[in-house]
């Protein structure tokens, strides 16, 4: 096919599409069916009600082939455990009594039963159930979600296309199950993957698919030899595959590097490329490679993961470039839309000179439409497009909004002597025992508690004029003395006021800071029914007064326990946001990281002693390619000493990180310079203990004995065998006991009941503690 006749053939598609529905309804269903509230038919019914809507607003947009398998109650990588028989042991006669109690007792748990492990979906907020595998696993097909869905858009009259989690970054996201071997590798199951593979496929086929797509992410880290003959000899075996649909392989977040020859090999019928910034380097290695003549190309142009306009000219200079690489060139975002937020026409309170800056995915979609349209039938065809989209660009990049002087000369004077305490972590260590005089394996929790309806409630009635402010703050106090007079009950050493007050752990701080902008409904999954609205960060970042001084020393009052200060670090702060792309983000974050900066020193003059700056992003955000890593960890961690370096020493900094894989970061963590760490340990068996041990991490951390995300009790037993764990490889003189995570998701009875038993575990370690250590 000639580049004349491949754009003419151009068409518009989307890998996935956000699942929550415009008001969140999904969410809503099946959190009442957890409850009794909503039944299964009645689920299953929102549910379809919800893929039709998506598929008609794909297809009224313009969009010439929609995804299907791509939505899910949870996650869909657990959907793909399912689709590929990998129960659990422990979890099979549960899925075998009920099919979706099951579902949902493997992502939660039940009282007696563990859920799955759950961690980031790659370098994104979006959390996935983690497979687990053994050399025992027996792997069968059920293709019953995968076709009943195709079924339901081919019924529509659209054009499907469904989407798979590929079968090597499946393999690649496992874990060793529990029993096997901890250096049992899952890929080593491939063989036994495929045929699996191979029967959905030819169910997909026999049920009207024309092409699926196979979703490999994976393959744009570092990969080895092995893993790549690996990839080879999945798409080998598929692709030779007699009764098959067409295969487009898709692969996203960064480029393909090593493996787009593998891929671009491989006897299947397209690929699918990120061509955005990150993964710009795709279109001169797809050169390389000699491009896919006689092979479709699905070409990633417009940004799936953040919310700003696309730059049309540049993107159709891409899709041009491309045109003469493949036989047939479609245009597509760069992932999955389930990244961005649905509809940015919702947002009726955010200046209407900015809102024409943003796409959210409905407005993403209508990009990718006029772009295939003007790959197609010319440029001409899109004028009024082009200058609407030049307009905006312009008024984005002249606003007052997106400088300020002030701001950029303040970042521009810091100095290194800026990012250091003025004493060493032992010596600092020594002063705060001194000046907090706290027990061995001190207990504490990571910040917030339940966010009642109560307290949900008095926030809209404050929203909506029912009650004023007095009103509201007098709710607020109510709380904090609750929370405090539990802690205090319950034998807690360190405490936190619970955060009543906040909405989110970004979005409060992003609200009090010049440079954000907040959304109404701007809501983004992050797992499960866990949904979160990401502000958006368009500008240069001050603060122009304190934000939590009066709630924390407040809560001080109360007590003669020390209170912990409670913030969210600076790359948090970034990656929680949805960022701006028009400056790098080292800069970005050295703003932010000196806004905060202030707030601990507002914090340590109003007395208070223990300060936690959080970073649970810090390792999500890690590039994906080892190479581009020693960048972004030396402004990342320059950006968290920023935060927190001008403090006294017997002020202790706390910092917490949970959901991620942390082994690769441990040196980044130790450059952190805090004086604590607690990290998300339960679910995972106190591995993040031993790589500290066996890194040589010398300073105290709190790796967590309490699973918040599953809403089960752990008992006495249960934390205190976890916490003999941690003192296997931290000793009790730098061991913390706590949660995985802050409690705003859970209720208090459940939360009541755990930190209680957290307690008593604590004291039971510490009773049976050798004399020398007590």
């Amino acid at each position: 096919m000639t580049a004349k006749s491949a754009a003419a053939a151009a068409r518009a598609t989307v890998y996935g599409y956000p699942r929550q529905g415009p008001n969140r309804e999904l969410k809503k269903a099946v959190e009442g069916y957890w409850k009794g509230r909503v039944s299964a038919d009645a689920l299953r019914e929102c549910a379809a009600a919800l893929r039709r809507s998506n598929w008609r607003q794909l297809a009224d947009a313009g969009v010439h082939e929609v995804p299907t398998g791509d939505f899910s109650y949870y996650d869909h990588v657990l959907d793909t455990s399912v689709m590929v028989g990998a129960i659990p042991a422990r979890h099979r006669a549960a899925v075998e009594a009920d099919a979706l109690d099951g579902y949902f007792a493997m992502a939660r748990g039940t009282q007696d039963v563990a859920p799955l492990e759950m961690t980031k979906w790659f370098d994104t907020n979006y959390h996935y159930l983690v497979p687990e595998l053994g050399p025992d696993t027996v792997l069968t097909a059920d293709s019953t979600k995968q076709v009943a869905e195709l079924k339901e858009a081919l019924a529509l009259g659209a054009a499907a296309r469904p989407v798979l989690v590929g079968p090597v970054t499946y393999l690649l996201l496992a874990k060793p199950a529990p029993g096997a071997a901890a250096d049992f590798v899952p890929l080593t199951l491939l063989d036994r993957l495929l045929p699996v593979y191979a029967e959905v496929l030819a169910d997909l086929r026999a049920a009207g698919a024309e092409w699926v797509q196979l979703d490999e992410p994976a393959l744009a880290q570092d990969r080895s030899p092995a893993e790549l003959n690996a990839a080879a000899r999945a798409y080998r075996d598929l692709g030779g595959l007699a009764d098959r649909p067409k295969l487009l392989v898709a692969s996203y977040f960064d480029r393909l590097g090593e493996a787009l020859p593998v891929l671009a090999k491989a006897p299947v019928d397209g690929l699918a490329l990120d061509f955005t910034e990150s993964a710009a380097a795709n279109l001169d290695d797809l050169a390389a490679v000699g491009g896919l003549p006689g092979k479709r190309l699905v070409a990633g142009v417009v940004n799936g993961r953040n919310i700003w306009i696309n730059d049309f000219e540049k993107s159709l200079s891409t899709l041009g470039t491309l045109l003469g690489l493949a036989g047939q060139v479609d245009v597509s975002a760069s992932c999955s839309l389930l990244h961005v937020p649905l509809d940015a026409t919702a947002e009726r309170d955010i200046d209407p000179q900015v809102a024409r800056w943003l796409a959210f995915a409905r407005q993403k979609t209508s990009e990718i439409v006029t772009l295939a349209r003007g790959l197609a039938r010319g440029t001409d065809t899109i004028a009024a497009e082009l200058a609407a989209n030049r307009a905006s660009l312009a008024s984005r990049a002249g606003s007052a909004l997106t400088r300020d002087p002030a701001v950029r000369a303040r970042a521009a004077a810091v100095t290194d002597a800026d990012g250091r305490r003025s004493q060493s972590y032992a010596e600092r260590a020594a002063a705060q025992r001194a000046h907090l005089r706290l027990p061995l394996l001190p207990t504490t929790t990571i910040g917030s508690f339940p966010q009642t309806t109560d307290l949900r409630a008095a926030r809209a009635d404050l929203r909506a004029g029912r009650i004023d402010t007095a009103a509201y703050e007098e709710r607020i106090r109510d709380e904090i003395r609750e929370v405090l007079s539990f802690q205090e009950k319950a034998g807690i050493d360190v405490l936190v006021h619970g955060e009543p007050e906040r909405n989110d752990m970004v979005q409060y701080f992003a609200e009090q800071l010049t440079g954000y902008l907040a959304t109404r409904h701007g809501w983004v999954q992050s797992y499960g029914t866990r949904y979160v609205r990401p502000p958006i960060l368009a500008g240069d970042i001050s603060r122009p007064e304190p934000m939590t001084v009066r709630w924390t020393t407040y809560a001080q009052s109360l007590t003669d326990r020390p209170v912990k200060g409670m913030l969210t670090g600076p790359v948090t702060m970034l990656a929680w946001s949805f960022v701006r792309d028009d400056q790098p983000l080292g800069d970005t974050a050295r703003q932010v990281a000196l806004a905060l900066r202030d707030e601990v020193g507002d914090l340590e003059a109003a007395g208070t002693s223990v300060i936690q700056v959080d970073e649970p992003a810090l390792r999500e955000t890690l590039p994906l390619r080892a190479a581009d890593r020693p960048a972004y960890l030396e402004w990342a961690t320059e950006a968290f000493r920023l935060t927190t370096s001008g403090v006294r020493p017997d002020t202790q900094i706390h910092t917490h990180m949970c959901y991620a894989e942390f082994g690769d970061i441990l040196q980044a963590i130790d450059d952190l310079d805090a004086d604590v760490i607690s990290l998300e340990a339960a679910r995972s068996h106190m591995q993040v203990a031993r790589e500290l041990a066996t890194s040589g991490y010398h300073r105290e951390a709190g790796p967590g004995v309490y699973d918040i995300h599953s809403p089960r009790v752990p008992t006495t037993a249960e934390a205190a065998a976890l916490l003999r764990k941690g003192l296997d490889a931290i000793p009790a003189e730098r061991l913390w006991v706590n949660p995985d995570c802050g409690l705003k998701t859970r209720g208090w009875p459940e939360v009541r009941a755990s930190l209680e038993n957290m307690v008593t575990a604590a004291r039971d370690v510490r009773d049976g503690l050798p004399a020398t250590t007590s």
